[in-house]
């Protein structure tokens, strides 16, 4: 439904005091209002005169001094450094502490490019050019959050525009028509779009290789407004060349408003050439693999036992680093156990961890060798090591004793089978009978 509002006012006749012969008198409001929206039409009506009115856009409103008023145009307030000494451009934010949202900012090249996301407040300034743009706005977790736009370079154009100068590059390719004709495309991409002439040349075969002669009437002329941008935020301008004399050597050169110098030439990549760099490429490399093949061949048997030496003081240095357990008779004489124990710490001495069980007797009597001994050799089977058994002429005997004994249960263990066995047989011959 339309919504009328009525509004009465009375204009004081001292307010006409020296505009007697004036025909118009006008009225300035600031509506607030929630069933009046930006960019509406309203239709005002003055007596018997009645006149359409479209309100004021957003942007037209928060341009104005209403920025205090209106809740819409909260937007960050910021402003861009050029610090020359450390070469870089500053963004510096207004009043950012006392917002409750966060900022975010991103950066696009001309007012249409698209606004890539950016965290960083510094910008190389080798990298600034006078098309740069920024947008900041807080973060409310609304998509439609105004943002404060603005292009602070454009009145830099003589520090910054050489820049863009640098930046630009053409691609060459040169291919053949439909009808059969040649023809040499073209690929312009500059940081900002700019207004250029662009022709192509012929290179001279001589001593002078940056030297490009151009053919005349064949220039093309570049505005700024038929640009497109890339997915690098750079802007690209397309273009051809038709019916070009083949065989030729034929570049590109590029003119730019503003700068007294020409760019180029831009030449296309002679694929000979490049297929001659990789056939050179794998020649040298099958030349340095039949190398390597020969030497091998020929260092075979000092290589074996360079190798061999290699291993034999890593296992060195390795058995330096272990662990050695040494194991005697329980039963041995003090000589012995003094022998025994010189030998633990010249171990010691090499620089090896030694463990003897005769410094562990009271522990021995107390809980037996077995206990001990789990205890040892546990870690030199994860961690490495050697276990010495160390060996009196009365061990030995013992040991044999123990041998003998052990053939003996043996023996009687099979003739008891055996005997069982036979008693089993004569069974079964009773039976079958």
């Amino acid at each position: 439904m339309d919504m009328c509002k009525k509004l009465e006012f009375t204009v004081i006749p001292a307010a006409l005091d020296g505009q007697a012969t004036s025909e118009q008198v006008w009225l300035s409001l600031l509506l607030k209002d929630n069933a009046v929206s930006f960019n509406s039409q309203v239709t005002v009506y003055v007596c018997s005169h009645h006149s359409k009115v479209v309100l004021p856009s957003v942007d037209e409103v928060c341009s104005s001094a209403a920025q205090g008023v209106v809740e819409e145009c909260d937007v960050p307030s910021f402003s861009a450094l050029i610090d020359q000494e450390r070469r870089e451009v500053r963004l510096r934010v207004d009043k950012e502490e006392d917002s409750p949202y966060p900022l975010e900012m991103c950066i696009q090249h001309e007012d249409n490019g698209v606004c890539r996301p950016c965290k960083e407040r510094t910008v190389p300034l080798h990298s600034v050019t006078p098309c740069m743009c920024f947008q900041v706005w807080w973060d409310t977790g609304d998509e439609r959050s105004r943002r404060s736009m603005s292009c602070p370079f454009r009145n830099h154009t003589e520090l910054l525009q050489r820049n863009v100068w640098e930046n630009v590059s053409v691609s060459v390719v040169q291919g053949q028509m439909n009808s059969g004709g040649a023809m040499l495309s073209w690929n312009l991409t500059a940081p900002c779009r700019m207004e250029a002439e662009v022709w192509h040349c012929q290179k001279d075969a001589g001593l002078d290789k940056d030297r490009c002669t151009e053919l005349v009437a064949f220039r093309q002329r570049l505005s700024d407004d038929i640009w497109r941008e890339n997915d690098r935020g750079h802007w690209l301008m397309p273009g051809v060349f038709v019916d070009v004399k083949p065989g030729l050597d034929l570049c590109v050169m590029v003119k730019v408003k503003g700068k007294h110098s020409e760019l180029g030439p831009f030449c296309p990549i002679d694929s000979s050439w490049w297929h001659w760099r990789w056939s050179l490429l794998v020649l040298v490399s099958l030349m340095l693999a039949v190398l390597a093949a020969i030497c091998l061949y020929f260092l075979h048997g000092k290589l074996k036992r360079w190798a061999w030496e290699w291993h034999q003081k890593e296992c060195g240095r390795i058995a330096n680093r272990g662990h050695i357990v040494l194991l005697s008779p329980p039963d041995v004489d003090g000589s012995v156990s003094e022998l025994v124990c010189e030998l633990g710490s010249s171990l010691c001495s090499q620089g090896l961890s030694v463990s003897v069980d005769l410094w562990s007797r009271a522990e021995l009597c107390s809980l037996g060798p077995l206990p001990w001994l789990h205890s040892q050799l546990q870690p030199l089977d994860s961690q490495g090591g050697r276990a010495i058994l160390v060996l009196t002429q009365a061990a030995w005997e013992r040991t044999e004793d123990w041998v003998r004994q052990w053939d003996q249960q043996g023996q009687q263990g099979k003739d008891i089978v055996q005997g069982v066995e036979k008693e089993e047989g004569g069974e079964e011959v009773e039976g079958g009978e």
